[in-house]
């Protein structure tokens, strides 16, 4: 069946002289280019409700740099692979590599990264609250793709460090950054849900240095229903914008359940903001605030005043680590969903509720410094994530659950958001993964996703691209 694309219909118009003519600005639209297949035979199972080749909270699971893109997976062997094409090209070559998934669990994702300084491509994988391994190719690899076999000589060992450094033993959900000067740093948790901290570590092209924590699990909140002494910041992201600041929205995620109406839903409260200016070597609050010190004594806590951009308590199932961007002014841009109050003040089941009465939210700072939210009138139909993605003209893209896509203008304020592509015929299993680099290098929204399947039977995972506004 031909996959339906529904273009925006909102068109800012330009401001022109008297007399003259300019082109309207174009609204949201998206036109499917073209998909193709990575693996006939990923792995497959349902963990946390989602699937570990296409976890949305992966940084970045599907990149592109310099003409390429690049993709990595486990396979049915639980092999992990990783494969790249030069852009626009049907075909990928695949380099299988020799660590396998050590069980079955969503979180053991892998993520990329680029080091730009040397052209390293990065590869973290296979955690959750406990060891990771590490992988890097050889130095220039990404530099120069069509001249650089893709073989698995230019990938290095397996490593249980980063290069000797040692982080922890208790290591969640990698995220690579690239710096405006092209060193590569690594995001990471140390220790369990509801009680961990957030770190950073970066590489300048020939070492790894840990910089240290920067978020602290203690402190206690407090909420209707009771209170809690531990918990952990789940980051939305980590981006960098166009004037080298650091942008990080999160959620917390309180270990006491006796904070929630109902012991079937999730602990998770509030959306929170902070920046940087220095590279993540010191935090602020959206009001300038200094509120913590990577690797000293001063972490963001959860009673620290100024964090908080959207107020809410435990009882409406929001979402962790849902996602983020900034727009060419520096902006920034967040997607947040939970049960809004007109379901009821209380989710008894975060899962079960989400699915019947979720909703996504486009979060935003606006040019004068006000944060606006607008609700996307599109119903999530499931417990998962949904990603954010922005082109140049600014325009809003929600990619939902199932690969449906939803758009906004930045024209009209983003307010008039609408489905634009509605996912029949691709059989996405539930999150996708976002090319959140590609956009940028060629105009084209791409994400990777995985056909639904049943059990532990293996099925086909692809990328799908669409052309946006040129």
């Amino acid at each position: 069946m031909r996959r339906r694309t529904v273009p925006a219909t909102a068109l800012a118009a330009a401001v022109a002289a008297p007399g003259t003519a300019r082109a309207a600005t174009p609204g949201p639209s998206v036109t499917e280019k073209s998909t193709t297949r990575l693996d006939a035979q990923a792995v497959f199972f349902v963990s946390y409700d989602g699937l570990v080749n296409n976890n949305a909270f992966q940084k970045n699971g599907l990149l592109t740099y310099k003409g390429y893109q690049y993709a990595a997976w486990y396979a049915s062997t639980r092999n992990a692979v990783v494969a790249r094409r030069a852009l626009g090209a049907t075909n990928w070559s695949t380099v299988t590599l020799s660590h396998q998934l050590k069980s079955d669990d969503s979180h053991n994702v892998i993520s990329m990264g680029v080091s730009k300084v040397d052209g390293r491509l990065h590869l973290d994988m296979d955690s959750h609250s406990d060891g990771f391994f590490y992988v890097k190719s050889a130095a220039g690899l990404l530099d120069n793709p069509a001249s650089t076999p893709w073989t698995a000589s230019a990938f290095g060992a397996v490593q249980t460090t980063l290069d000797g450094l040692t982080l922890t033993s208790q290591f969640t959900y990698p995220q690579f950054v690239a710096t405006p000067e092209g060193k590569l740093q690594l995001s990471y948790r140390v220790g369990i849900s509801g009680n961990g901290r957030n770190a950073l570590a970066e590489y300048d092209g020939s070492t790894w240095t840990a910089l240290g924590e920067w978020t602290s699990s203690t402190g206690t909140y407090t909420s209707e229903h009771g209170s809690s002494t531990a918990r952990n910041m789940y980051l939305h992201g980590i981006d960098y914008d166009v004037n080298g600041r650091l942008h990080a929205f999160f959620t917390w995620r309180e270990q006491n359940g006796a904070v929630m109406c109902s012991s079937g839903g999730i602990t998770n409260h509030d959306t929170g903001y902070v920046y940087s200016t220095d590279r993540g070597r010191t935090w602020r609050t959206d009001a300038g605030t200094v509120v913590a010190t990577t690797g000293g004594s001063d972490k963001v806590t959860v009673t620290d005043s100024g964090l908080v951009v959207d107020p809410l308590d435990p009882d409406h199932s929001l979402m962790n680590q849902e996602s983020q961007s900034t727009d060419s002014a520096g902006l920034p841009h967040a997607i947040i969903s939970y049960v809004p109050g007109r379901f009821g003040q209380c989710t008894t089941n975060y899962v079960t509720d989400r699915t019947a009465n979720g909703r996504a939210f486009h979060l935003r700072k606006n040019s004068s410094g006000t944060w606006q939210k607008t609700e996307i009138p599109v119903v999530l139909n499931s417990s998962q994530r949904t990603k954010l993605v922005l082109d140049k003209y600014d325009n809003a893209y929600a990619v939902l659950p199932y690969g449906r896509i939803a758009g906004a203008s930045k024209a009209s304020g983003y307010t008039d958001w609408a489905l634009l592509y509605d996912g029949s015929g691709l059989n996405a299993f539930g999150e996708v993964v976002i090319d959140e680099s590609r956009v940028k290098e060629d105009n084209v929204l791409s994400f990777m996703y995985q056909e639904k399947s049943t059990g532990t039977t293996p099925s086909a995972l692809h990328v799908v691209d669409f052309a946006l506004p040129a």
